[in-house]
């Protein structure tokens, strides 16, 4: 094999701590080692699916992709000028963005944070893969009391051990997460406090309810393990409105929005993904770009909306200000205004406005 080959090959290894570590090699699981229960709708009795959904790309595909070029250029380091230090609660709705999927919503005097990464990389290698390019929004001793985290699926870029183990020892959080996502937490750090849902499923955390929605992702931690842990949307529904939050998802012909709206009524804000969404034909079945995000927030009939899951680690091909770019684009096409539709920095809030 060429130096060059052995080259994008070690770096393909560390594009698969954000995409998935089973996503470069099709293993036919005969045993899950998170979950055990009654085959569904998604679920064959060893794997998690999507419902008349694409499966996750093989090694082949990704091979293809990391050896066709096109990767833009991003910065080593972008600064914050100014980390959020956020107030011990809030009684409304306010949204800080920390970077990536982490996000802080504090509402009814709750504290929740989002698939909470504060690592320097996402990936399974302390030497490899998605490097951090802005530091957190927040600073880790600057959280409020963090009452519970919201954990969408189980790829590197999501679920960060180093953080979950930092969050535990200092505040011990109610963990809502998808099946068999628990069992990796547990098995990593004794004593975490973990409830696991289905699709359908309603967790409670105070005065909050916490629903468990469709989404098309998939999931992997490394070889043989690919989708044997669930992936989810989470709808948050409180005494000042309800939440949506998507870590994760392709559009899927609009199938994670379209039903919300009957199921839940308004949806105050939504958080949603813009970005690691290039080349589309690698990419589109598991994460959607900026103008299926304004496609899906007026399908969610939601009021507000922030985009996440930008420029903070390098896992695809776009520039890391496209999806700002894009996400002007796709407002003015859709006739939503910005005020609706915001893509938050690191350190920035939003005090979401009523309905």
């Amino acid at each position: 094999m060429k130096r060059r080959q052995i080259i994008k090959g070690t770096a393909a290894l560390g594009a698969l701590g954000a995409c998935g570590g089973g996503a470069a090699v099709a293993v036919t699981n005969s045993k899950n080692r998170y979950y055990s229960g009654p085959v569904s709708d998604h679920f064959d009795g060893v794997q998690f699916f999507n419902p008349d959904g694409a499966a996750p790309a093989g090694f082949g595909d990704l091979l293809k992709w990391q050896l066709g070029g096109g990767k833009a250029e991003w910065p080593d380091l972008v600064p914050v000028p100014q980390k959020a230090k956020p107030a011990s609660s809030v009684q409304d709705v306010t949204i800080t963005m920390v970077g990536h999927a982490t996000m802080l919503i504090q509402t009814a005097g709750m504290n929740i944070l989002t698939d909470p990464v504060w690592s320097d990389r996402a990936s399974p290698l302390a030497f490899a893969g998605p490097k951090r390019v802005t530091e957190p929004g927040i600073a880790l001793v600057d959280l409020p009391r963090i009452d519970a985290v919201l954990l969408s699926h189980n790829h590197y870029d999501h679920l960060d051990i180093a953080t979950m183990k930092a969050l535990h020892a200092a505040h011990q959080p109610m963990v809502v997460t998808p099946l068999g996502n628990d069992t990796i937490l547990q098995n990593a750090i004794p004593g975490i406090r973990t409830t696991a849902g289905d699709w359908g499923d309603t967790a409670t955390l105070g005065l909050l309810s916490v629903h468990f929605e469709p989404c098309h992702h998939w999931s992997a931690r490394g070889i043989g393990d690919r989708s044997c842990a669930l992936w989810t949307a989470f709808v948050i529904a409180g005494p000042n409105g309800k939440i949506l939050h998507i870590g994760d998802t392709g559009f899927d012909q609009g199938r994670p929005y379209r039903d919300l709206p009957a199921k839940h009524g308004a949806i105050r804000a939504a958080i949603l993904p813009i970005g690691a969404y290039e080349p589309r034909w690698f990419m589109r079945d598991q994460h959607q770009n900026p103008d299926e995000a304004v496609q899906g927030f007026k399908l969610s009939g939601t009021a507000h909306a922030i985009g996440h899951h930008w420029g903070t680690f390098q896992l695809t091909d776009e520039a890391r200000d496209a999806p700002l770019i894009a996400l002007d684009a796709a407002l003015q096409k859709h006739k939503v205004s910005s005020d609706r539709f915001r893509a938050l920095a690191p350190g920035q809030s939003w005090a979401i406005p009523p309905l």
